[in-house]
């Protein structure tokens, strides 16, 4: 998505009771999950995610909470890694792009003024200067952010990151198993209600996307890991917040995304759900996809 950034200025059936193990050593901040077959899919979201169908997974250890900027930060320094959005784009590889254009940089959301026309994707824009440091482009920074979840990273820079670490990126049925909490057929990841109770239970947005915020939890953007509420796992934000990339192929240079995020509403994007998925360019960097890892 990123080359379309640049180019047109965008883009548990059967399962018993996983056992979840606490993280210790040196799976600090991890809990393991001993797999089993779930119900993955569904046949009443998107077209993508049918029909619901049995999968089994292995046993596996997954991240308690997305990758943050803190944790990533001390990737960097360890390593000089540059991110994608980082680097200036091949100029061979866009001929036809505008050439003010061509340089580091990154996809970022921004809200249509009130004046503006509402056109599919007309809320994304290719910020010269965005990057995981940057989130909004130059003038932003982590001042306030370094325990929200690292954004613009491309799945090359997962990867880098999660090898680094000893870990891996999950295939989309880790994902979706771990997602579920160990509740089968479920429409969220901690049951059937949107606001059990009337508690927010995820980082998602509030009032008719793209141009109403209500903001009502706080947060126009990513929120720090953690705020809400685990699922049956113990998991942290596996429903909005970020999306967060997998390992499973969609297609020629794409990936499968899981999660949905902060801009996901019921209006427009109902992609918070465990059986929802996106499907994303492998070189993209958004100021809402980020990841966690398993091992």
């Amino acid at each position: 998505m990123r080359l379309g950034l640049i180019v047109v200025v965008l883009m548990v059936s059967g399962c018993a009771s996983p056992r979840v193990e606490r993280a210790t050593g040196e799976q600090t901040g991890m809990v393991r999950l001993s797999g089993g077959t779930f119900l993955m899919g569904s046949n009443e979201g998107y077209s993508e995610e049918r029909p619901a169908r049995e999968v089994r997974v292995g046993a596996f250890w997954i991240d308690v909470h997305e990758v943050t900027n803190r944790e990533f930060d001390a990737f960097v320094r360890a390593t000089g890694y540059v991110t994608v959005a980082e680097r200036t784009p091949d100029a061979g590889a866009f001929p036809d792009a505008d050439p003010s254009l061509l340089v580091p940089g990154s996809g970022v959301f921004v809200s249509p003024a009130s004046g503006d026309a509402i056109e599919e994707l007309s809320w994304w824009r290719y910020v010269p200067g965005a990057c995981w440091r940057h989130p909004e482009g130059p003038q932003s920074s982590l001042e306030g952010r370094w325990d929200h979840p690292v954004v613009h990273v491309a799945f090359e820079d997962a990867s880098a990151y999660a090898k680094w670490a000893g870990k891996r990126l999950p295939t989309e049925a880790e994902w979706e198993f771990a997602a579920r909490g160990g509740l089968s057929g479920a429409t969220y990841s901690w049951g059937d209600e949107w606001n059990p109770g009337g508690v927010q239970m995820a980082n998602t947005w509030q009032g008719a996307f793209p141009r109403e915020n209500l903001e009502g939890d706080g947060f126009r953007g990513t929120a720090p890991v953690g705020r809400y509420p685990p699922n049956g796992f113990g998991l942290r934000d596996m429903t909005g917040n970020v999306g967060e990339w997998t390992t499973t192929p969609a297609g020629h240079g794409e990936r499968v995304t899981k999660g949905g995020s902060f801009l996901c509403a019921p209006n427009y994007c109902q992609r918070y759900r465990p059986a929802a998925r996106s499907v994303v360019t492998e070189d993209t960097g958004l100021s809402h996809l980020g990841f966690r890892c398993v091992r």
